[in-house]
């Protein structure tokens, strides 16, 4: 039996998939560039995509895989599923793919995986928010790695996380998603995450590309007005950095517009910058609907074929979530000489090489699940467990409130207390698709807060009372809070979010706010709790930072946790008992007032507090600002810095001591300032940081290799340059606090720097006698 070279696992890829689109027909080509949805018209309950009914096409499945597949949309994800029974299905949906075709080429199997694998029974971590907060990168990637472990064992290929925009607005619905508002945390965090899922084996997508996040007024899916500085400098880093040090195989194209051109058909974008100038090899994939949208939404195209033709010269390879307009309007504007085959050939040979990786070529390609199958086991929720209890953050304890005496009598009230969903983020699967199918058990175990602190503390008076909803009027409910925070010593107050989909939450993809008012009467409610006299401590689970100045200085403590996942609730309780001493830090500012936004920390001056004008946009807890309760002294630094050169370096280095009685972290942040540029900089920008886990007692020291490629940015004639002259390099507990400063000089002529240069400051921790 002679193999045909494609089958030979000893050839090189590219000659196996050079021989194998030789012998395809166009119909066979053109099958590799669309997904199906299986289940997604006749789905009860809502939707999970924008439009999903009306975009969605019915078809003949056997006879459309005749000609072979390239994806199989949410097998999991689309509606609750049993893991093994799913499995089993996905299988034989590969065989008969596989029977189908003249070559059996299996189809892949994408699914979400932004917090965890979206799908019914399993585990559900923190959302990415939480990620940023633990400034953690080494336990994000042993999540990815469980979530890609989970993905593989019951068939699926490709997993669409992580998001890697950068919140430029904290109304936008989507923020919980992100990992923050830096582009350093963001790409440091989202490349752990992409190392740890591509080490399973599992197709990261990076989303969305690029500027999604920077939508006008904070809308999902507006236009983007950003500017160039803005997007080279602050919104493409994360992507870039996930791609060079993640090894990421696929991008995602965002929805939006940028200066009139959408994503989807922006060749500078997906071939110039990310081919070209980045070196990507890997595919790159519609957003759900997205090549329709050129037509329907954004109308640059005037017809389903002109969309195709001009996603398809722009660079994207695959259209999803469903055959459409990659479909039969392609294959006939390719044979009326409309569209060139060659750009057929060109996204079936990206799409064929990342198959060929995944040994979906090979012969002896077995489509069987793993024997066993648990997407919730002991090992996954104690990680869970560790990433909700790092990613909390205390912003504020002024007199010792907590932690909480063991027998005190204590008041838990809110919308968020009792309610197991109040852990989870929109795209997680209870949320994302159980809340359509009411008759459906959760699946997994997800503690609430009451319940948590209720088994933290045992010998504690603890009653509830919910005092309001989430999003409603009524304020009925305030009365019995009331009397239930007058009979107690403390009152737990649980407020925050629902996370939902398109206007169905408080929070998440298409729930985008007016301001950063708490939801509903929430406030209200706070108010007349603080009213009683009875010390309170806010809980806020949330998917977004709200303005808390309202109550600056009224409150006994403040605790913030962002959607923190199946185990938040012991989590939380862990910090309100003292067991877990807190050591998240705000991956996003806190501000003073609802109206203060849009706002993040990256401001040139005239973005900061100034007596030009009346509003203060400074924010009521700054980016990176998180309390402990443990002490830690910093020492031994060195601020003596030498000239160095445009291309030099500069080492910085302090001794982190515990001097507390509890074990904890610390994480040491590292930001530049530079005084003066050719263009406005922002006033200060973190490139650094290091999470420090101490005994009490103990002292580690810290490294920070500075090279100038940090300073780099994009000057009037959209070069990305280091500049000589002076910078202030400044160790820091937050964006707002420095404790150690060193100035140094960059000699030497303008230097440009292109996709090789420094992307991180490397560091380096050593202990101490």
């Amino acid at each position: 039996m002679t193999t045909a070279p494609w089958r030979d696992p000893a050839l090189p890829a590219a000659a196996r998939v050079d021989d194998l689109l030789s012998r395809m027909t166009l119909e066979e080509k053109t099958a590799q560039l669309y997904g199906v949805w299986v289940g997604a018209t006749t789905t009860e309950g809502g939707e999970v995509a924008p439009l999903q009914r009306e975009m969605t096409a019915d078809y003949d499945w056997d006879e459309l895989i005749t000609h072979g597949l390239g994806q199989l949309t949410r097998p999991f994800g689309t509606a609750p599923v049993d893991p093994a029974l799913g499995a089993q299905a996905l299988a034989r949906a590969q065989r008969r793919i596989v029977e189908a075709g003249r070559f059996g080429i299996p189809a892949l199997a994408h699914e979400e995986c932004l917090a965890g694998f979206t799908a019914w029974r399993a585990t559900a971590y923190p959302v990415p928010l939480a990620w940023g907060a633990t400034f953690d990168p080494d336990l994000v990637e042993e999540m990815a790695r469980r979530i890609g472990q989970d993905l593989r064992s019951v068939g699926v290929h490709q997993g669409l996380a992580p998001v890697l925009d950068v919140v430029r607005d904290l109304r936008w619905g989507r923020v919980e998603e992100t990992i923050g508002e830096d582009p350093y945390l963001v790409g440091t965090i989202g490349a752990a995450y992409v190392r740890g899922l591509e080490s399973t084996g599992i197709v990261a997508t990076l989303k969305h590309f690029a500027g999604y996040a920077s939508s006008a007024g904070a809308r999902n899916q507006a236009p983007v007005r950003a500017g160039v500085r803005e997007l080279t400098d602050v919104t493409l880093p994360p992507f870039e950095l996930a791609l060079r040090e993640g090894g990421a195989r696929s991008v995602m194209a965002a929805y939006t517009e940028t200066d009139g051109v959408p994503s989807h058909a922006d060749p500078g974008l997906l071939t110039r910058l990310l081919r070209e100038e980045w070196e990507f090899t890997g595919t790159v994939v519609a957003d759900y609907f997205g090549v329709r949208f050129l037509h329907t939404q954004h109308r640059v195209a005037g017809s389903e074929a002109e969309a195709a033709h001009a996603a398809l010269t722009a660079g994207l390879d695959v259209e999803l979530p469903t055959v459409e307009y990659y479909g039969t309007p392609l294959l006939r504007a390719v044979r009326a000489g409309e569209v060139p085959e060659s750009l057929i050939d060109r996204a079936a040979r990206r799409v064929l090489l990342q198959k060929c990786a995944l040994g979906l070529l090979d012969e002896d390609w077995d489509p069987e699940p793993a024997e066993r199958i648990d997407l919730d086991s002991t090992a996954n929720r104690a990680l869970a467990r560790r990433l909700a209890e790092e990613s909390v953050v205390l912003l504020d304890n002024p007199d010792g409130l907590l932690p909480l005496a063991p027998d005190t009598r204590i008041a838990v009230v809110g919308p968020r207390a009792a309610d197991s969903l109040a852990m989870l983020g929109c795209y997680s699967f209870p949320s994302h698709v159980l809340t359509h199918h009411p008759e459906v058990p959760q699946g997994i175990e997800i503690p609430t807060v009451l319940q948590a602190l209720r088994a933290e503390l045992p010998d504690a008076k603890v009653t509830f009372a919910e005092g309001c909803g989430v999003s409603d009027p009524d304020t009925a409910g305030f009365e019995e809070a009331v009397a239930r925070t007058a009979e107690a010593d403390v009152c737990v107050a649980v407020l925050g979010d629902r996370a939902g989909l398109f206007g169905r939450g408080t929070s998440g993809e298409g729930c985008d706010a007016t301001d950063l008012r708490l939801p509903g009467v929430q406030a209200e409610l706070l108010d007349t709790l603080v009213a009683t006299g009875v010390p309170v401590v806010l809980v806020l689970l949330t998917g977004r930072p709200y303005a808390l100045g309202r109550w600056a200085g009224r409150l006994g403590a403040v605790v913030q946790a962002f959607f923190p996942g199946e185990e938040g609730g012991p989590a939380v309780a862990g910090v309100l008992s003292g067991r877990v001493t807190p050591s998240g830090r705000l991956p996003v500012s806190v501000p003073q007032l609802p109206g203060g936004q849009p706002w993040t920390y990256l401001q040139p001056p005239l973005g900061l507090r100034v007596d030009i004008s009346n509003l203060d946009p400074t924010p009521l807890y700054p980016f990176g600002h998180g309390r402990s309760y443990t002490e830690f002294t910093w020492t031994d630094f060195d601020g003596t810095a030498p000239d160095i050169t445009t291309d030099g370096s500069y080492d910085l280095s302090l001794t982190v001591r515990n001097t507390g009685e509890r074990a904890g972290a610390e994480v040491v942040q590292l930001y530049l300032h530079d005084p003066v540029a050719t263009v406005t900089r922002p006033d200060v920008r973190l490139i650094g940081y290091q999470r420090l886990e101490l005994e009490p007692g103990e002292a580690r020291r810290v490294t920070f290799r500075f090279h100038p490629d940090l300073s780099a940015f994009t000057d009037r004639s959209g070069r990305r340059v280091v500049e000589p002259g002076t910078l202030e390099l400044r160790l820091a507990v937050s964006s707002a606090q420095a404790r150690h400063t060193a100035r140094l000089t960059l000699t030497g002529p303008v230097r440009e720097v292109g996709a090789d240069r420094r992307l991180r400051c490397e560091t380096e921790v050593s202990g101490v006698a």
